[in-house]
């Protein structure tokens, strides 16, 4: 997908790069026609044949490197987009999506001023050196919740 991507996208960022340089030699050269010429019909040629067509190839430049980098970062937000369903619609072994808890473990742990108790295989406090097994006082004076993720008030003890 990503060599699909970036023969998509990327020659249209180097026709907009290339027609931004050939308009701005054009300005530059038709600037130069123009200051050397004092009487202003002998100008006129420069201005048609050089600057006016530098100045569209640098709005039409400047449009495709606009639409390149468009191009671009839709091309990588559906890349994204497509890795988030694919984890979403992960399947169970029987073959329904995937819907279990988080963490299963029987042992509920905190984190030392923490409002939250956890399983022990919770996501949020697994391999932290300061969780600590769960405080019954403070259980019992309701001044810890449940965690959101692993949903510990279900655990049988």
């Amino acid at each position: 997908m990503r060599t699909a991507r970036l023969r998509t996208v990327h020659p249209v960022l180097w026709a907009g790069w290339a027609a931004l340089a050939a308009g701005a030699v054009l300005c530059v050269v038709g600037w130069y026609g123009v200051s050397g010429e004092r009487f202003a019909a002998r100008q006129l040629p420069y201005l048609a044949s050089c600057t006016v067509p530098g100045a569209a190839l640098i709005v039409a430049g400047a449009m495709l490197i606009g639409h390149g980098q468009g191009a671009r970062a839709a091309a990588r937000m559906e890349e994204l987009y497509g890795l988030l369903v694919s984890s979403e619609a992960a399947e169970d072994e029987t073959g329904g999506p995937a819907t279990g808890p988080v963490a299963v473990s029987g042992r509920m742990l905190m984190v030392p001023g923490g409002t939250l108790w956890h399983r022990a295989d919770c996501p949020l406090v697994a391999g932290k050196a300061q969780a600590l097994p769960v405080d019954g006082r403070l259980l019992a004076e309701g001044s810890l919740d449940p965690c959101p993720v692993c949903e510990p008030d279900s655990a049988e003890d």
